[in-house]
C-alpha cells in the first residue's frame, strides 16, 4: 500500500470569547462530506495488458512491476471505489491503440470507460486523430460512416462527457464541445474542466483539426472557472491534456518534475481551481503548487496506458460549497496484476479479442531478438530505424531517396518471446499495427540539401529534442554542446556528402510532411507524392524481409 501524498496539515482554529459571562462553547469545525476522485490519463485503448516496456511501472519500492489491462483496472477501481467516489480522465483515452480497439474505431474502449464509471473526460490530441465529426460520434452515437456498425450493433455514445474548454470554432468562436460539467456526490456540487494542449495542430494531422482553434489553456480553464462561479460552484476540478516529464525512476507519489508547461499551467489556473489533474506526457507524479493566491493544490498524473490510478481525497464544506484545501490527498495506486482480474471485464475484452483475432493474430514477419525503442546516446532507436527502412522501400519506386520517422509515431516495442500460439520471433498483423496504429499516409517531398540540414537542426525547439529516425543510407552527427539551429553536421546519403544545392527526394508519413512536431521544413514542398499507409508498408516490408534483426545504432553519431 502507498501512503497518500498530503498537501496541508489540519491547522486547529481559536475563537476568542468576549465579555464578562461565561464563554459559550467555541464553534465546532464546519461540517463536511468526503469526496474521493478516481482518475485515468492517456489509456490509448489499451484493453489487453500492454507488453514491453508499456506494460511496466515503477512501483513504491522503486521496483518495475508488470502493470496495466482492462480487467486489472476494473478490479482496482472496485477496491478502491465507495459511495463518495467520482472517476475521470484526462484525454487520449483512444487513438493510438491496439487492434483490438482501434479495428473498431475505439468503441470497446469507450464502451469500457463508460461501464468502469468514468463521468467526465478532457479531449486529448489523439481523440482528434479522425477529426471533429469522429469525435461527436463516438461521443453521441451512431455507427461509422465508411465501416457502419461493429458487431456489437448501433454505436450508442460514451456515458462519459468529454470536455474541451479550449476548443472553438474557427468560424463561430464557439466551444466545439461542452467546456465544463457539474457533477454531484454526497451532496457536493463538484465543477469538472477540461482543456488539452495548444500545441494539438503541431501534433495532430491537418485534417484532424481543420476548423478548429486550440486556445490557451489557462485563458479558457479560467473562463469555465468564472461560468461555474456563477452558477454557485465552488469546488473546481481541472483536467488538462498537458503535463511534464520526470527525473528517472521517479516513484508513483513522488513529485519528480522536470517543471514544464503542465507546470506553469497548474501554477496560473484560476484560484478557485483545487485540483489539475493532467495527462499527455505519459509520467507518474504527486505534486503541490501555488495558485495565484498563492495557496497550494494538487498537481499529479498517472502515467499512461491504464498502469497507474491517481486517487484524489478530499472534503467540501457544506457552507460554502468548496474544498477544504487541507484535507487534499493525492496517491497514484500502480494497477498491479497480482490482483485477482474483474472477470466481467475480461469476458468484455475476450469477445473483442476472438472478434479480432483472425486479421490480428496472421503472421507477417519473423524477428531474430526485441527490437525497441530504447535510445542510443545520440537518440536513435533500433524499431524507428526499422521504421524508416520500411517507409524507404514503400516509396523507392516513387523516387525516394532516403527517410525519416517521428520518434512520437513508433508506439511500442516489438517483442521476440510470443504473445499468443503463434511461436516465438514471430510478428502477427496485431503486433505490427501496435508499432504504427496511426494509419497515416506515407509520401515524398522535394528538399535541397540546404533544407535538408534546416530539417534536421529543426530537431531542437523550445518544447525540447524530438530525434528523427534515418533510414540505413542517411547518416549525420549531432551535437548537443553546440547552439540550437548549428547542431547538425556531416551528413551523407549512401556514402555521399549532402550537396547543399542538390534536390534529395525524403519520405515521411503526411504528419511530418504537414509540419507535425515543428518540422515545418518539409512544408517546403506543397505537393508531395503520396503512396501507401504506413502500416501496409511496414508489413509489406516484413513479409519480404522474412526474418529482420535489430539495427545496429550507427547512423546518428556523436550526443
Amino acid at each position: 500500500m502507498s501512503r497518500p501524498r498530503t498537501l496541508l496539515a489540519c491547522a486547529a482554529a481559536t475563537i476568542a470569547a468576549a465579555g464578562l459571562a461565561a464563554p459559550p462553547a467555541a464553534a465546532g469545525p464546519a461540517p463536511t462530506t468526503p469526496v474521493r476522485l478516481l482518475a485515468l490519463n492517456d489509456f490509448h485503448g489499451n484493453l489487453e495488458p500492454p507488453s514491453g516496456s508499456s506494460g511496466t511501472a515503477v512501483d513504491e519500492s522503486g521496483a518495475t512491476v508488470p502493470a496495466g489491462g482492462a480487467a486489472y483496472i476494473a478490479a482496482h477501481l472496485k477496491a478502491l471505489r465507495n459511495r463518495n467516489t467520482l472517476t475521470v480522465a484526462q484525454g487520449d483515452l483512444i487513438g493510438a491503440s491496439p487492434l483490438i480497439s482501434a479495428a473498431y474505431h475505439d468503441e470497446p474502449t469507450v464502451q469500457f470507460l463508460g461501464d468502469i464509471g468514468v463521468t467526465a473526460s478532457a479531449v486529448g490530441n489523439h481523440e482528434f486523430d479522425e477529426g471533429l465529426g469522429e469525435l461527436k460520434r463516438i461521443q453521441h452515437g451512431g455507427c461509422h460512416p465508411v465501416d457502419g456498425c461493429s458487431p456489437a450493433g448501433k454505436w450508442r455514445g460514451a456515458k462519459f462527457d468529454y470536455l474541451s474548454a479550449n476548443v472553438l470554432h474557427e468560424a463561430t468562436g464557439r466551444p466545439v464541445m461542452k467546456p465544463w460539467t457539474i457533477r454531484r456526490v454526497n451532496g457536493a456540487r463538484i465543477g469538472i474542466i477540461g482543456v488539452v494542449t495548444k500545441t494539438t495542430p503541431t501534433i495532430v494531422t491537418p485534417d484532424g483539426v481543420k476548423g478548429l482553434t486550440f486556445q490557451d489553456e489557462v485563458e479558457a480553464a479560467n473562463r469555465s472557472a468564472r461560468e461555474l462561479r456563477r452558477r454557485g460552484v465552488r469546488a473546481m476540478v481541472l483536467l488538462v491534456h498537458e503535463g511534464d516529464q520526470v527525473k528517472p525512476g521517479s516513484k508513483p507519489d513522488e513529485c519528480g518534475t522536470v517543471p514544464g508547461v503542465g507546470t506553469a499551467i497548474a501554477q496560473k489556473a484560476d484560484p478557485d481551481i483545487d485540483v489539475v489533474l493532467s495527462g499527455h506526457t505519459h509520467q507518474q507524479y504527486v505534486c503541490s503548487v501555488q495558485g495565484p493566491d498563492g495557496r497550494p493544490r494538487l498537481y499529479s498524473s498517472g502515467s499512461s496506458f491504464g498502469r497507474v490510478i491517481t486517487k484524489v481525497d478530499f472534503r467540501v464544506d457544506r457552507r460554502t460549497g468548496d474544498i477544504v484545501r487541507s484535507t487534499l490527498a493525492g496517491d497514484n495506486r500502480v494497477v498491479t496484476r497480482d490482483v485477482r482480474p474483474h472477470r466481467p471485464t475480461e469476458k468484455f475484452v475476450q469477445r473483442w479479442k476472438d472478434r479480432v483475432a483472425p486479421v490480428a493474430n496472421r503472421p507477417v514477419g519473423k524477428i531474430t531478438a526485441d527490437i525497441t525503442r530504447k535510445p542510443s546516446p545520440a537518440g536513435e532507436t533500433a524499431l524507428g530505424d526499422l521504421v524508416a527502412d520500411a517507409q524507404l522501400a514503400s516509396m523507392r519506386d516513387r523516387g525516394a531517396q532516403v527517410a525519416l520517422m517521428n520518434p512520437g509515431g513508433v508506439r511500442t516495442d516489438l517483442v521476440h518471446k510470443a504473445s499468443g500460439s503463434e511461436g516465438d520471433g514471430v510478428v502477427t498483423y496485431g503486433e505490427a499495427f501496435a508499432v504504427q496504429p496511426f494509419s497515416n499516409i506515407v509520401g515524398v517531398a522535394s528538399l535541397t540539401g540546404e533544407r535538408l540540414d534546416a530539417l534536421l537542426e529543426q530537431q531542437w525547439t523550445s518544447a525540447g529534442e524530438k530525434i528523427l529516425q534515418p533510414s540505413a543510407n542517411l547518416r549525420f552527427t549531432i551535437d548537443r554542446s553546440r547552439p540550437v539551429g548549428d547542431r547538425v553536421s556531416a551528413i551523407t546519403v549512401d556514402g555521399a556528402p549532402v550537396d547543399p544545392a542538390a534536390t534529395y527526394k525524403v519520405a515521411a508519413n503526411n504528419f511530418l510532411l504537414g509540419g507535425g512536431d515543428g518540422f515545418t521544413v518539409f512544408t517546403d514542398d506543397k505537393n508531395p507524392v503520396l503512396g501507401p499507409i504506413d502500416l501496409d508498408g511496414f508489413v509489406a516490408y516484413l513479409t519480404a524481409q522474412g526474418t529482420v534483426s535489430p539495427p545496429p545504432l550507427n547512423r546518428i553519431s556523436g550526443g
